[in-house]
């Protein structure tokens, strides 16, 4: 009788141990992923170019709860023939948390909840530029195998505000609905904005 108590005791473990192990899912799990762009524009003699590097890094906080912060600049110059007229470096910082639902197989929807934060300076006018930004994004992620995922997201909602201190003048904050957050990226995301990208898991 005792060595059936035990062997059903072990099963019992066994079996919870198995069953806390799956409803763990991706808990743990860290990843990585980021935006990568280039754009560039002309009008007559006008020109701007410009360039985002922005690398983001997450954990699985439960099984379908994932937190990431991303962190990287954005360069922007404009000329006019070949007269430098603006220069820019914006630093973001970005915070984010998402909620998946498991759609079938490997599929997954999500929904992106991030606080992009900005703040950069003109080295030709010396303008200095801030903004903070609640930007909404559902997507969907595929997972490809057990390091690697296909994800693609759409922003429907941002709003925020963005504050503009002038070296000579008066500094002015506008308040924005629906607002990009990274309006001096020609190639930035916007509303109804497609990104496509790949997310690596560790």
């Amino acid at each position: 009788m005792k060595k059936i108590l035990l062997i059903a005791g072990i099963v019992l473990l066994s079996l919870t141990a198995n069953a806390q192990e799956k409803s763990k899912g991706l808990q743990g799990v860290w990843w990585a992923t980021g935006q990568v762009s280039f754009g560039s524009s002309k009008t007559s003699d006008a020109k701007v170019t410009s360039n985002t590097i922005l690398p983001i890094v997450g954990t699985f906080i439960s099984p379908d709860v994932s937190i990431g912060l991303g962190i990287g600049n954005i360069n922007s110059t404009s000329k006019a023939g070949s007269v430098t007229t603006a220069e820019s470096n914006t630093f973001i910082i970005e915070p984010l948390v998402r909620k998946y639902w498991n759609v079938k197989g490997g599929l997954f929807f999500f929904g992106q909840v991030a606080l992009p934060i900005t703040s950069g300076k003109d080295k030709i006018s010396d303008d200095k530029i801030s903004s903070v930004a609640l930007a909404v994004a559902p997507g969907f992620d595929y997972v490809i195998n057990k390091w690697l995922t296909v994800e693609t997201s759409f922003t429907v909602l941002s709003v925020g505000s963005t504050t503009s201190t002038p070296k000579v003048g008066n500094k002015t904050t506008d308040f924005g609905f629906n607002a990009n957050p990274f309006d001096m990226n020609p190639g930035a995301r916007s509303i109804g904005g497609l990104n496509v990208g790949v997310k690596f898991l560790f």
